[in-house]
């Protein structure tokens, strides 16, 4: 006999279990915004990212169209977290006010450092192992104006060597784990337990204990 021991409940927010991701933008004065978000995800060679209406990456994107998706790591996460009550938007919009602060240079603020892009003016995370030079393609406006979702184009892929298999494109993902924001809490990837029937890593990728 099974017994459901499941009760409704209603939390706060939904993040289930979500990767960390730093996008850079080009603001108005040719400066550049780092901003942590935790709601993106990949299909083919595209990514959508989900973000507030009123944040600086939404207007950015939306007057220039550049940008760049560091995906950040475990060890990064203090970094992140560093980055979390800031905002490059000013004046701080009045929902913001009461949690967020105004802070023009948030390269110097987490410690993180920026290197030049290849294909687009907003840089890279040098301390982030993989790394997506984009375009957005589309604002999405959702939420009753709350949020929007973006679709991006991944105009070039950057990957740390020590996390791709040698002599190939492939990432290996026993080197490479993304940080992981799990209800407001910071997690890595568990070990292994198994691989998907479409892997192209499962007798190359360098496995390690």
């Amino acid at each position: 006999m099974t017994t459901d021991a499941h009760r409704v409940v209603r939390p706060s927010i939904l993040y289930f279990g979500t990767p960390v991701v730093l996008l850079t933008t080009e603001n108005d004065d040719g400066t550049f915004n780092l901003a942590p978000i935790s709601s993106a995800w990949a299909l083919g060679q595209h990514i959508v990212l989900g973000l507030g209406s009123e944040s600086q990456t939404a207007r950015n994107l939306a007057a220039r169209a550049e940008l760049v998706i560091n995906v950040a790591s475990p060890e990064l996460w203090e970094r992140v977290e560093c980055l979390a009550p800031l905002t490059g938007a000013n004046p701080v919009p009045e929902s913001k006010r009461a949690v967020y602060r105004y802070e023009p240079d948030k390269f110097a603020a987490s410690g993180l450092t920026p290197a030049d892009s290849h294909l687009v003016k907003p840089p890279r995370v040098a301390e982030c192992a993989l790394q997506f030079e984009a375009r957005a393609r589309a604002l999405t406006p959702g939420g009753a104006g709350l949020f929007l979702s973006v679709e991006c184009d991944v105009l070039r892929v950057h990957a740390d060597e020590r996390i791709v298999v040698p002599g190939t494109h492939h990432i290996d993902p026993a080197r490479w784990s993304p940080l992981i924001y799990n209800f407001r809490h910071y997690h890595g990837l568990t070990p292994e337990v198994g691989h998907g029937f479409r892997s192209e890593t499962a007798n190359t990728a360098t496995r390690v204990a």
